[in-house]
């Protein structure tokens, strides 16, 4: 059955209800429940879409709905075709006696949306797609892996240290789709079936958009999930980081140490267990003694302060009992509290329920901003669990299932939405997971606990990639990777180098990292507090030996040179959605090989860079779109529209400016 209501297409069928409607330019949401009634939530879709007139024609055997340029035709049983300009684009996957969009084999008895329901629960949902084999797929977020077209990969929809789950794609046919719905489940692109499956949930909610470019698609996309905020200027040089400043003299060392050796820094990181027990969230007092006043020394040299804050509680903690009293922590479905088990018996937030955030910024507002702190760290962010075991938790929103991947947004609100509130400017917090729409809480995310390893590199490049292209613009990386067995290792130094040199041309440069071997004693032999827990061996650009602390001091003179141009590229970000790090076919989407060249990026409009991916390589070819070329190494102008061949030693990397576009 057809029915027109509020400007959107209802189609009734075998007790499921089918919701179109236009939503924003060139957009559809589609919803679709076996309940009474839609639920209130609108996840990722934030921002209230632009008025939008939607055409709706019906017969007897199938009904449209147009919203510009994309519509969606549908048959009485509910079976949807998206098309552009008139044209399919794809369909659903249906194999069934009636409703058959295509004359495939009807006996199979696959239905386009499978719900499967829990014994006393929701709906674990299904919904095929038909599939083009030659389509390619980009976005999803962060996956470490090596395919940055996601065509025949498998996704799992879960937040883990350093895998992020965003549920928006592009297609190279023209369109985008976000998977609206935070439930833990999974995406298959395959070559015969394009498949979703989201665990526990009550309905299904998604969103299409069409274009002509994956810009203007992003620019759709941003406009109904939010766009990133205004960026800091003071923020586009060096952030300084490592595994761990241990107290408050290390700090304003390393701070001083670094106007001695004339590396500027924006940002100096303390990292965790600068505390007493974890879920105290506040500095230990014997070797922080008086942190105002380190803050506000930094602050004099310039340098703003990045403090790391856990959603980890251990049951020491001074607050414990009283947010387990105050229902504010994840809940477990059977056995003992436990969620996390690093350095303590703990038990996370549960970031979902208001209260809780309102809580945990109480407790930052009053150790932390107080005392001058600029940003906060969002550590383990996922929340990174014992196990990854989903149908064990529960949260105020619903069950882990049904909703943790959104958990991440919420943390990092609790800190964002409310320093709105006390009037702070464009804050900006690092953060290691985010979901469909964080790129609007100022979130700076950083692709997690990668190793040091050549392959690492080359997976990072293709995460900036589909991160940038699921609308998060602000990625970044620690530098030289988090796991380092031997800092003295030259090969480690050599990845270190290749790694600077990338990172330079990224949203943010930031030297952090887990430098071993351990052999530096702990300062003291408590068990709890900022004294007993490993730490690892220096990591300031001078701290790697003169040759290469001049090849990474003259790479972050290249960067700040960049400031006004990186600054703009934070603007774009800001107005379209516009990555900082883009794929090629982001700037040249005519060009049909850019489609398929994953080695290398555009930083921004400008410049296209071809890091070294490989170790004891020194040369590699590259790709130049038709147009002109500077050569940023030697000042030759190329000729674009080929792939040429290029010396690159350690010290250098290969970045090419675009100075024509004929």
């Amino acid at each position: 059955m057809f029915i027109r209501k509020d400007q959107a297409l209802i189609v009734k069928h075998a007790g499921e209800t089918l919701r179109i409607e236009a939503w924003g330019k060139d957009s559809l949401r589609i919803r679709s429940t076996m309940y009474p009634s839609f639920s209130e939530h609108d996840w990722a879709l934030t921002q209230t879409p632009q008025d939008s007139d939607s055409v709706i024609e019906r017969n007897e055997n199938e009904a449209v709905i147009r919203n510009g340029r994309i519509s969606a035709k549908v048959n009485p049983q509910g079976v949807m075709e998206i098309q552009k300009d008139g044209k399919m684009i794809f369909r659903e996957y249906y194999r069934n006696y009636e409703g058959t969009l295509s004359k495939e084999s009807r006996c199979l008895k696959y239905v386009n949306r499978d719900y499967r329901s829990y014994i006393g629960g929701d709906y674990r949902i299904m919904q095929k797609f038909d599939s083009d084999p030659q389509e390619m797929i980009f976005g999803m977020g962060q996956y470490q892996q090596a395919n940055t077209n996601l065509k025949g990969c498998i996704l799992d929809l879960e937040q883990r240290n350093s895998q992020v789950s965003v549920p928006f794609f592009i297609s190279s046919k023209g369109y985008g789709f976000l998977w609206n719905n935070p439930a833990i489940g999974r995406a298959s692109f395959g070559t015969n079936i394009t498949e979703f499956t989201a665990e526990a949930v009550k309905q299904l909610d998604e969103w299409v958009t069409v274009s002509d470019t994956p810009k203007e698609i992003l620019k759709n996309y941003v406009d109904v999930t939010g766009k990133a905020p205004e960026f800091p200027e003071d923020l586009l040089g060096l952030w300084q980081c490592k595994l761990r400043y241990r107290t408050q003299q290390e700090v304003l060392e390393t701070a001083k140490a670094c106007k001695e050796h004339d590396v500027p820094i924006n940002v100096i990181v303390i990292d965790f267990f600068h505390w007493t027990y974890q879920g105290d969230w506040k500095f230990d007092p014997i070797y922080w003694p008086n942190p105002k006043a380190m803050v506000d020394e930094l602050h004099s040299m310039g340098i703003k302060v990045c403090v790391s804050v856990w959603p980890s509680v251990d049951k020491k903690s001074e607050n414990y009992a009283d947010m387990m009293e105050r229902g504010l922590l994840i809940r477990t479905e059977r056995g003992g509290f436990q969620t996390y088990d690093y350095q303590g018996d703990c038990t996370e937030i549960d970031a979902t329920n208001p209260e809780t955030r309102e809580y945990l910024y109480q407790k930052v507002k009053e150790n932390y901003l107080d005392l001058g702190i600029d940003m906060i760290w969002l550590d383990n962010a996922e929340p990174d669990y014992v196990k990854y075991d989903f149908d064990q938790y529960r949260y105020w929103l619903g069950t882990a299932l049904s909703c943790s991947n959104i958990w991440p947004q919420f943390y990092s609100r609790a800190i964002y939405d409310n320093m709105l509130k006390d009037d702070k400017k464009n804050p900006v917090n690092l953060i290691r997971s985010a979901w469909a729409g964080s790129q609007q809480y100022g979130n700076v995310v950083w692709s997690g606990d990668v190793p040091s390893t050549f392959e690492s590199l080359r997976d990072q490049l293709q995460c900036g990639i589909n991160m940038g292209l699921a609308g998060i613009p602000w990625w970044t990386t620690d530098i030289g990777g988090f796991m380092t067995d031997d800092v003295n290792d030259p090969k480690f130094q050599q990845l270190l180098i290749r790694w600077f040199e990338f990172a330079t041309y990224t949203a943010i440069l930031r030297m952090h990292g887990d430098r071993g071997p351990y052999d530096i004693p702990p300062l003291d032999d408590r068990d709890f507090g900022g004294g007993y827990l490993k730490t690892g061996h220096a990591n300031e650009l001078w701290s790697y030996g003169e040759e290469n602390f001049r090849i990474m001091k003259k790479f972050l003179d290249i960067r700040l040179s960049m400031h006004d141009y990186i600054a703009l590229l934070f603007n774009e970000a800001h107005e379209n959605g516009s990555p900082i790090l883009r794929a090629m076919f982001y700037e040249f989407p005519e060009d049909e090989t850019c489609w398929k060249t994953y080695d290398q990026y555009m930083f921004g409009d400008k410049y296209l860079v071809a890091p070294i991916l490989y170790e004891d390589t020194y040369e590699r070819d590259v790709y130049l779109p038709v147009g002109s070329w500077l050569d940023t190494r030697t000042s030759e102008i190329i000729k674009g529209g080929k792939t040429i061949h290029t010396l690159v030693p350690l010290d250098e990397i290969a970045v090419y400016e675009r100075i024509s576009e004929e």
